[in-house]
């Protein structure tokens, strides 16, 4: 099975209506070049470091302005419409990161709240603490679509790679990986990450990310990425500014890949043994 699919870079503001047009701009744009899957950046509808401004325009899922108008560009368009993630207002208070799959009738297939929270102190003074705001995710989601088994990441979760294994074990032909990555932890590892994960799993990476300086005063790494599963880069974008990537995904590839690599197939279950040393913490008998 071949289909287009296309990543869109972002640089997403404190504004969830003016996020909305440029997310609606450039998914025409998509659909346009013949994309039939389209995914959105990790927080789409707002990037706002300041928790009472977050607060302030935070919705629930089914008054948010992302989540209707993906809906209804998707079914306008025809295509798969992803949303790699928005804030949602939780009635605990609490937020979730969360993504959302829609079909080409407009109808929401599935969502996935983040997992893993980026909870960091960067050496170049940023401190991040998510859980502070955001409930984590429990569950791993994966979804079977006409052109191939989708699965689901959202940014920070592309650093525990059992995630990725196990839904590459349960069939996963293609994951997503929407982000908004620092620039110093994009500089340093957001490529590698990326076609780590399509190497080890044999399959296609798909990763819009936000790009360039924000109004909130972050920046983020961008290099939207299509990755197949040789760990091939089949599209990248720039640091900065807007950008619509699109790719031909051959879904033949991942079996190619897997016949070639049979790693899936030979992992074996082990057990470790931690042996001490003579001279540490006593001495051997």
């Amino acid at each position: 099975m071949t289909f287009k699919a296309a990543a869109v870079q972002m640089c997403s503001g404190v504004d969830p209506a003016r996020n909305v047009e440029t997310m609606a701009k450039l998914v025409r744009e998509a659909a346009s070049a013949g994309a039939s899957y389209i995914q959105t950046p990790e927080m789409t509808g707002v990037l706002q470091r300041d928790r009472a401004g977050l607060r302030s325009v935070l919705r629930d899922e089914a008054n948010d302005l992302v989540v209707r108008e993906a809906a209804r560009l998707a079914g306008e368009l025809g295509v798969y419409l992803h949303v790699g993630s928005t804030p949602i207002g939780l009635p605990d208070g609490k937020v979730a990161n969360r993504g959302f799959l829609f079909g080409p009738d407009g109808a929401k297939i599935c969502d996935y709240d983040k997992i893993h929270m980026f909870d960091v102190d960067l050496d170049n003074g940023e401190s991040w603490r998510e859980s502070a705001v955001y409930r984590p995710g429990a569950t791993a989601r994966m979804v079977d679509l006409p052109f191939g088994k989708l699965g689901f990441a959202i940014c920070y979760d592309v650093r525990f790679p059992e995630l990725f294994r196990q839904q590459a074990v349960a069939g996963a032909e293609i994951m997503s990986v929407p982000a908004a990555f620092t620039r110093q932890t994009g500089e340093a590892h957001w490529e590698v990450l990326l076609r780590a994960r399509a190497i080890e799993n044999g399959l296609f990476v798909i990763a819009a990310a936000q790009a360039g300086r924000h109004e909130d005063g972050r920046e983020t790494f961008g290099h939207s990425m299509i990755v197949d599963p040789w760990g091939r880069v089949l599209a990248q974008a720039g640091p900065t500014g807007e950008a619509v990537l699109v790719a031909e995904i051959d879904v033949a590839a991942v079996s190619g890949a897997r016949e070639r690599i049979p790693n899936l197939k030979n992992a074996r279950d082990f057990v470790l043994d931690e042996v001490v040393a003579a001279g540490k913490g006593g001495v051997a008998a």
